[in-house]
């Protein structure tokens, strides 16, 4: 052949697979460190062989892995599975054990590559195929993966990876200059392995490629005319060198052992060419061994280091595909906007934020819950940017907060590309069947499926209910047991001998290393120590645990439990809370894992005891009952936007009653699925837009001074949500009242009255920088505000210190109406943060009170109610002193009277009473004659809502 010259006369060149996979691996070292100066967070390649049994020929091969892929510079791991034989074990539980072993590399983003090492000890061919086709196709280094073999052979698709072997072969035929287009090659060998995956490899480099085997006719004369010849035919030395062209390229993949007494083993490894006769005849050669089996592993580490890059790429890659919005000039009602839009599949919007398959579980195709072990993956990852959505105070019919929360979302994933995450809470049943409406936002900035959002969603307020109410019910029966037994008989019944033996329960235990008896033995207490221990002796005025119900009922105010006669005449008076209201619901929004729920639940205090110790649910034996019932609602709920974008649900505490925000664990997660990686560029920083209950003086102030500390993340920035309306109203406009129509100055233009209200949205923004925030104004447009009327606002929030005022219209645009609102949101969150706490943890409790007071009402003081007084005192006495506040306070007003419009001055709070939430880790005062069930009106939303029978949509839904 003309373009391949001979080595010596009548002698072959040596191709030196040993010396070329030497430089590849070399070259992958390099390229690994020279990946790693320019991308900090880029990962040596991670390795992992699975091998079952022990066979000696397998180790042998793994060790020259090991070895290769160290000199590579990656890391690798080996895992060893007993085969059956091995173990004694049934049959298959070694491939069971192999198949689990390699899910869970699947899984782990640290793994790169994925090779099971064949054969599988002990293991058939099916049960071999099954854990081949097991490895992740984008992890099959190997390249064995049905799909990757499949795709070998396609024309219009690549493989993720070719097979080791095969590619090896191609390497050191290119290795020797030949240019296999339009060359004639012969490969002998059918396997899967090799044999036909280098068929597809060279007809990809336009060679004509004959496929033999060792039953081919004529097969001496079809390799006679081969400028190639790729032996993989598995005999001996079978091709000869009379056999082949003068010149020929002769790769030799055989690996066989032949007898040899001259070796220390009694046998020598030959290929499958005659390799004497072939050399005299050949232009290339490759000699066995130190030929193919060199490069093999070199091209394993190839394609580990391709499998790294890869997912590394696939990681930093934006991969939110937006929903398309069909705006319409007449905005369409929430509810007919949210039913035209088809939401994407939940498990793609979590993968497009980066969570594993198998850290969602799906409540149907649009909900899931997010498992609570992708904090741990990312544990690593920086933080994204955090912010918090909060408002001046607002009109009974809401300004658009949620709107604001999801339309930023929407602007800042779907149309600036960034990652972003918006944090909502469950919305109670209290409000959308009342008068309020749902939480799901409005207009073209909704969460979706909004009927699904705003009925139930994942049943986690129902799960909140049972808990608070299963400790209501242990509470009343404790009580009625020990006032109908003796001390002897209750103790007898607490601790029953089972099979002859009394044993003490968890709480049992809990209960008696709070009392200081260090015994686990019942029969080993004293009379004293099993009274002391059996008696709770609540006080019945300190009682505050109420039943819960996740209605509007203004009857169960106050009611009268225990009339039936069975409960001889141990009546009580009590109440029902909304059951956002429960202690159990800010204890799931404050936890910040399984355990830590677990403690605090147990922690809840529900009462005195007449010597004036607290009494806790741990004391009453049902906290992990409690925990049970709410075990799968510490899990956020993924849902997404009308534009796709994701949404984390989570939590409904309101926050006029409770500190109104949703739950740290939500914030957590999303803050990390959004962060980047150390040493990576802050430009690629995600966002977290959190929603905190009505104004900056309620809600805002409470997710700084409770909800910041237990979770020790600090905010980048707030939005402060405005509307012309609420300005309005607080200017002197008439009154606005839910199911009334709006007074005309609220659909004209009046500069004058805007001014006057403005003084309120002030208010908010100088408490907003209290705790040294960046302030963003978000105005947001209503269909009849003028542009002077939002040119007069911005100005004036610019003027009392906001950083940014941003008109914004995402009600009626989706995220392009707050694409200026992102911008100015980016922008404040570009330098770090500058957050501080409103009052030191350490000042007395009624100091706490009083600086929130002063600082974020205006008030001129507190008047404590001797109930109140006492409330403080006991507390203080038990322990509790060091606790945040949590106002419980009308949301309508900045003080106490929610007909005070504007900035009220020259008032002093008045606190009706205080009580304890030692769960949630807070005190929370009642101010004024704030309840904490919501009423009824005389025309609630319910009446609107209803099913359709003929297609059972849900209809009149907002």
């Amino acid at each position: 052949m003309s373009d391949v010259e001979m080595g010596e006369a009548g002698k072959a060149k040596i191709i030196d697979g040993t010396a070329i996979a030497k430089e590849i691996r070399q070259s992958i070292s390099q390229s690994i460190s020279s990946l790693q100066s320019t991308n900090p967070t880029f990962h040596a390649p991670h390795l992992v062989i699975f091998q079952l049994g022990s066979s000696p020929a397998s180790s042998t091969y793994i060790r020259m892995k090991l070895k290769a892929a160290e000199e590579s510079g990656m890391t690798v791991e080996h895992i060893q599975i007993q085969s059956d034989s091995e173990s004694g074990a049934t049959a298959g539980t070694g491939t069971k054990k192999l198949l689990e072993a390699v899910e869970k590399a699947n899984q782990d983003e640290k793994v790169s590559g994925i090779l099971v090492q064949l054969p599988l000890e002990g293991a058939g061919k099916t049960e071999e195929k099954a854990v081949v086709d097991s490895v992740s196709v984008k992890k099959d280094v190997d390249g064995f993966h049905p799909e990757n073999i499949g795709l070998l052979s396609s024309r219009i698709g690549e493989p993720y990876f070719t097979p080791c072997t095969p590619a090896g072969a191609i390497k050191l035929i290119e290795s020797t200059g030949f240019d296999l287009k339009g060359s004639n090659v012969v490969v002998l060998g059918r396997s899967d392995i090799v044999g036909t995956p280098v068929c597809a490899l060279l007809r990809k480099k336009d060679a004509t490629v004959t496929q033999c085997h060792s039953r081919t006719k004529n097969l001496e004369q079809i390799v006679s005319t081969a400028d190639v010849v790729v032996a993989a035919i598995g005999q001996a030395e079978f091709v000869k060198g009379d056999w082949l062209k003068p010149g020929a390229i002769v790769i030799d993949v055989g690996t066989n052992y032949i007898p040899d007494s001259t070796k220390k083993s009694g046998q020598r490894l030959v290929g499958d060419v005659h390799f004497e006769s072939a050399s005299k005849v050949a232009s290339y050669i490759t000699p066995v061994p130190g030929g193919v089996g060199p490069m093999t592993v070199a091209m394993l580490m190839n394609n580990t280091f391709q499998a790294a890059k890869r997912a590394f790429e696939s990681q930093r890659a934006k991969k939110l595909t937006p929903l398309p919005l069909e705006l319409k000039e007449k905005v369409p009602s929430d509810i007919e906007i949210a039913v035209a839009q088809t939401p994407k599949p939940v498990a793609l919007i979590a993968e497009e934020i980066g969570v594993h398959a198998d850290e969602v579980e799906s409540y149907g195709r649009y909900k899931a819950k997010i498992e609570l072990s992708v904090l741990n993956r990312l544990k690593d990852r920086l933080d994204g940017k955090y912010i918090v959505v909060a408002g001046i105070t607002p009109t009974p019919l809401g300004e658009g907060k949620s709107t604001t929360t999801i339309g930023l979302a929407q602007a800042l994933g779907a149309h600036l590309q960034k990652t972003a995450i918006a944090c909502v809470r469950q919305p109670s049943q209290g409000p959308t069947f009342g008068v309020k409406g749902g939480a799901a936002g409005g207009g073209y900035s909704q969460v979706i499926p909004m009927t699904e959002f705003n009925l139930h969603l994942t049943g986690d307020i129902h799960a909140v209910t049972a808990a608070n109410n299963l400790l209501a019910a242990a509470i009343d029966a404790r009580m009625f047991h020990e006032a109908t037994q003796t001390d002897k008989g209750l103790f007898n019944r607490l601790c029953p001998p089972k099979k002859g033996v009394r044993t003490f329960s968890k709480p049992m235990i809990a209960r008696l290393h709070k009392l200081g008896i260090n015994k686990t033995d019942p029969s080993e207490l004293t009379e004293e120590e099993a009274a002391k221990f059996a008696r709770l002796d609540i006080d019945v005025a300190t009682l505050t645990w109420n039943r819960v119900l996740d209605t509007n009922d203004r009857y169960l105010r106050q009611i009268t439990v225990g009339q039936a006669p069975t409960e001889k005449g141990l009546e009580r008076k009590t109440a029902f809370d909304i059951a956002v209201a429960s202690e159990c619901m800010a204890v799931l929004a404050l936890s910040k894992d399984l355990a830590d729920m677990r403690a605090r639940l147990g922690r809840m205090v529900v009462a005195s005891s007449k010597a004036g110790e607290p009494i806790t649910a741990e004391d009453i034996g049902c906290a992990g009952a409690m925990a049970v019932l709410m075990k799968d609602a510490i899990k956020p709920t993924i849902m997404q936007t009308l534009e796709g974008t994701p949404v984390f649900v989570h939590a409904g505490p309101f926050a006029n009653i409770a500190h109104g925000n949703s739950s740290i664990i939500a914030d957590r997660i999303a803050l990390k699925l959004a962060g980047i990686e150390k040493g990576d560029d802050e430009s690629r920083n995600g966002y977290v837009i959190t929603e905190a209950g009505f104004g900056a003086d309620i809600g805002m102030e409470k997710f700084c001074n409770i909800k910041t500390r237990v979770s020790g993340l600090s905010p980048n920035a707030v939005v402060l949500v405005a509307t012309i309306r609420a300005l309005k109203m607080h200017g002197g406009g008439p009154a606005v009242t839910p199911g009334k129509p709006l007074d005309a100055v609220y659909t004209q233009e009046n500069l004058e009255l805007l001014e006057k209200g403005c003084a309120n949205l002030g208010k908010h923004i100088e408490n907003a920088k209290k705790f040294g925030l960046k302030v963003v104004v978000a105005i947001n447009q209503f269909t009849n505000d003028t542009e002077a009327e939002m040119a007069l606002v911005q100005k004036f929030a610019l003027g009392a210190g906001a950083d940014y005022a941003v008109p914004a219209n995402h009600w009626a645009k989706g995220g392009e109406g707050a694409v200026e609102l992102a911008k100015a949101v980016i922008d404040a969150c570009s330098e770090p943060s500058t957050f501080k706490f409103l009052y030191d943890l350490n000042q007395p409790l009624k100091d706490k009170i009083e600086i929130i007071a002063k600082e974020m009402y205006g008030a001129d003081g507190i008047q404590l109610s001797p109930e109140a007084e006492e409330e403080i005192q006991r507390y203080e006495r038990q322990g509790y002193g060091g606790l945040p506040i949590c106002m419980a306070k009308t949301a309508l007003s900045l003080s106490d009277d929610p007909s005070k419009k504007g900035v009220p001055t020259g008032f002093t709070l008045p606190i009706r009473n205080v009580k304890l939430s030692a769960g949630a880790s807070f005190v929370y005062p009642l101010v004024g004659d704030m309840s904490t069930m919501p009423g009824l009106t005389t025309r609630p939303g319910f009446y609107d809502i209803d099913l359709n029978p003929d297609t059972g949509d849900i209809e009149g839904l907002f």
